[in-house]
Formats: C-alpha cells, structure tokens, sequence
C-alpha cells in the first residue's frame, strides 16, 4: 500500500474508532433525534460528566458532531446525518450474523438426528 492510500485508510479508521464504543454510538443515536446538551447526555448515559465530554470530544474531533455554545451551555448535534446510513448497516449485518447462526443451529440439531 503506497503512502496516499495508507493516509486515506488511516482517515477512514478515525472516523470507525471514534465510533467503535458503545457510549458514543448512544449519542449519535441520540442526536439523531434532537441536539442535546451536556447536562442532558450526562443524566442519559449516567455517567460523569468529564467521560461524557471526553466522548464527545472524540465523535467531535471525527467531524461526526458540531457543538454550539449558548450561554453556559453546549449543545451538541449531529454534522453528518449520513452516518446514520452505517447504523442501518450494521443492524443488517447483525441480523445476517443471527440468521446464520439459527440456520447452523438448525443444521446441527438435524445432524444430531
């Protein structure tokens, strides 16, 4: 792989790790819905507050999400909608992962026959 592939690749892989944890995946799909703040992300995930503004950082710094200040509060929304367009995907990875699953099961009870 020559260098201006490997960077491209690296770049994509940001975008993947900044998403590869179940807590940030929570507020994309949260900010899907509305902008939320801090405070409000905090009280939903239940966790502190500086690990919930270090996830938001992370999805922030992959251009995933925008923040805006207002007054005392940051509100967070979701830059890209598209990203969404992944979720659909991996549920349906998901759902061919457990369709394989059953029909491997199935064919081990038939061969226990």
């Amino acid at each position: 792989m020559d260098p201006t592939t490997r960077t491209y690749y690296e770049a994509k892989s940001r975008i993947f790790k900044a998403l590869a944890h179940p807590t940030r995946l929570f507020i994309v799909d949260e900010l899907a819905r509305r902008e939320r703040c801090v405070l409000d992300l905090t009280e939903m995930i239940g966790a502190d507050m500086s690990t919930v503004s270090k996830h938001l950082s992370i999805l922030k710094g992959a251009g995933i999400i925008d923040d805006e200040k207002r007054g005392t509060q940051v509100f967070y929304t979701l830059k890209i909608p598209c990203v969404l367009n992944f979720f659909t995907c991996v549920a349906d990875v998901q759902e061919s992962v457990i369709e394989d699953s059953r029909s491997a099961l199935g064919q081990m009870k038939g061969d226990a026959k």
